[in-house]
């Protein structure tokens, strides 16, 4: 099948280092000519690379190769920033918006909360050295954190829940599943829509054992790898 060696010939310089991280593919005519191939069998080849996680695309600019992938562990409790910069790379957190919302099925079921119940809900885009990699969507108990939107939270939500309500992360319930970018997110992202992502759904207890919040991250897929050490006993 000539999609899957036009597939392994790029893959084959990517990893000889003829291809770098970030760096853009040529346009998708002028790759269909160097291999000279129809438009329709090399976007097969590079879905594939796409859904292995060795190229991305981004909306209107094309196709680049995929940098490493940033290692989560989710038996760790450090935050996205101390995450990335333990792996030597370079984090940032944009705030898209941040407001007090009658709580929709999704808080009200992650949360527990009675009908009519209020949240805070906070959209933020995180970047991994200048590109963006994950949506994150937050829904946050205001009985708890009261005046919470005062706050600057572009920062991280672990260092105001410690640092200004003396809350911290006890235990956190996880939730990993696959989905695809639509709409804000991939807007966001700079993705187009339907581009494969992870999606990690985290609903997060205090030290008394409190459920205080909850948050669901939308990740481009290629940009994440689950990893984690199980200590087992017998």
């Amino acid at each position: 099948m000539q999609y899957v060696k036009i597939k392994d010939a790029i893959v084959e310089q990517i990893d000889a280092g003829m291809l770098s991280p970030r760096e853009k593919l040529p346009a998708e005519r002028k790759l269909a000519e160097t291999f000279d191939t129809t438009r329709v069998t090399l976007r097969e080849a590079l879905s594939l690379l796409e859904s292995e996680g060795r190229i991305y695309r981004e909306d209107r600019r094309g196709w680049f190769i995929s940098p490493e992938p940033l290692r989560y562990d989710p038996t760790q409790t450090l935050n996205f920033t101390n995450m990335a910069l333990e792996q030597g790379r370079k984090p940032k957190t944009e705030l898209v918006s941040a407001k007090s919302i009658l709580a929709n099925k999704q808080a009200a079921n992650l949360l527990e909360l009675k009908p009519f119940s209020d949240v805070y809900q906070v959209n933020r885009v995180r970047y991994l050295d200048e590109r963006p990699v994950v949506y994150v969507t937050n829904y946050i108990r205001p009985d708890i954190f009261p005046k919470l939107l005062d706050h600057d939270l572009a920062n991280s939500l672990t260092d105001i829940y410690r640092e200004h309500y003396g809350m911290v992360y006890q235990s956190i319930r996880y939730r990993i599943s696959t989905s695809s970018l639509i709409g804000l997110q991939a807007q966001a992202l700079r993705a187009t829509s339907g581009t494969p992502a992870m999606v990690v759904e985290r609903v997060n207890y205090n030290q008394h054992g409190l459920l205080i919040d909850c948050d669901i991250e939308y990740w481009r897929h290629d940009a994440i790898s689950i990893e984690s050490v199980a200590n087992l006993t017998r």
